[in-house]
């Protein structure tokens, strides 16, 4: 975590452990025996506040992680969170979000007529919202 800071200036404020024996590496799947027995491919897990993992990325011993995504990623289950709605292939943050689908006839024509009113949407099943304000991240 000193190296980090040295190299970067910036303070690592999460938990790091240390896995000498692979102990640990080896309970969470990331030593691939076929390629070693000793060296973990590059896994990325994203745990949430309440200690559940959201996600986990595995990338091969010889592929380094795509920052970029993993913060889209971040920045998306936020957002789902936030929002109470789910995140499109390719979105991006700000971006509207996907509306949970109706859960009975009668929303369900509601929605329709929303999507018609609105134009947003494709059907019942697919249709958007913009964030709320208080979801817009930085």
């Amino acid at each position: 975590m000193y190296d980090i800071y040295c190299k970067t200036g910036i303070k690592v404020s999460f938990p790091i452990i240390a896995d000498r024996n692979g102990q640990i590496a080896r309970k969470y799947g990331m030593i691939s025996n076929d390629i070693s027995n000793t060296e973990t491919v590059r896994n990325v897990f994203i745990i949430d506040d309440k200690g559940i993992i959201r996600t986990i990325l595995i990338y091969p011993l010889n592929i380094g992680r795509f920052i970029p995504e993993i913060i889209r990623i971040v920045k998306a289950l936020q957002m789902a969170d936030c929002a109470n709605g789910s995140t499109a292939a390719n979105w991006m943050p700000n971006q509207p979000v996907i509306v949970p689908p109706p859960q009975t006839f009668e929303a369900l024509q509601t929605r329709n007529t929303e999507i018609e009113k609105n134009r947003n949407g494709i059907t019942w099943y697919l249709s958007f919202k913009e964030p709320p304000e208080k979801c817009i991240q930085e």
